[in-house]
């Protein structure tokens, strides 16, 4: 298994914290205390939920230019007509993919082609499937224009998540299903269509990143 390098980091100073945690607990305790036995479970379920946290599994992006690849892993929460009201500013169809604490966290790119636009917003931390978390929360919004349409998506920070990355600038040609940033600790991915694009899940459907083919356009 491999491990997102945005959680080398996080993963050390967990590592270390609790080795020093256990540490002491042995040296106030000794080693056969219950307390110093409970320690050591605990410390262990979260330094393993840590660890699948920043997993970074391989995908196989079967690459077509008339299909949209989910961004992110997670469940689909909205499928819906909207105003897009930051770059395209007319009607759109939007999906969005919430991604809990236990989903995969690397955000990869649904089409293939050039990045029109990019820009990070700073905001709230209301939770992910709050209607005002498209506007109002930490984000990031993202245009890449294909051979088919243009398709804007959104990085949302959740209530957990305190730090969006993303990898790719104005003017950089992308590949479909290729990784373009990641966001810690729960939070959404919106994707905002064209209206002659078809939709190919369901509200509640399960989604993975570089994999699941969430719409097809015309």
């Amino acid at each position: 298994m491999l491990f997102h390098r945005e959680g080398y980091k996080i993963i050390m100073v967990t590592l270390l914290i609790l080795a020093g945690i256990n540490l002491a607990s042995h040296a106030l305790f000794g080693e056969e205390h219950l307390a110093t036995k409970i320690i050591l479970i605990i410390s262990l379920v979260f330094f393993i939920l840590i660890l699948q946290f920043f997993r970074n599994p391989a995908r196989n992006t079967v690459m077509n230019e008339n299909h949209v690849i989910a961004p992110a892993d997670g469940t689909v929460v909205v499928i819906e007509e909207v105003e897009e009201p930051e770059y395209f500013k007319d009607k759109r169809k939007q999906i969005s993919i919430f991604m809990s604490p236990v989903n995969v966290h690397v955000n990869r790119n649904p089409i293939s082609g050039i990045v029109k636009y990019a820009k990070y917003h700073p905001g709230k931390y209301l939770v992910a499937w709050h209607p005002k978390s498209s506007t109002e929360n930490e984000r990031t919004t993202v245009v890449i224009a294909g051979s088919r349409a243009e398709v804007l998506f959104r990085q949302i920070a959740g209530a957990l998540a305190k730090r969006i990355v993303y990898y790719v600038k104005e003017g950089q040609e992308v590949k479909q299903g290729d990784e373009m940033g990641f966001i810690k600790f729960g939070s959404r991915i919106d994707i905002y269509l064209p209206l002659t694009a078809t939709v190919n899940v369901q509200l509640q459907q399960k989604t993975r990143g570089g994999e699941t083919v969430v719409a097809t356009l015309a």
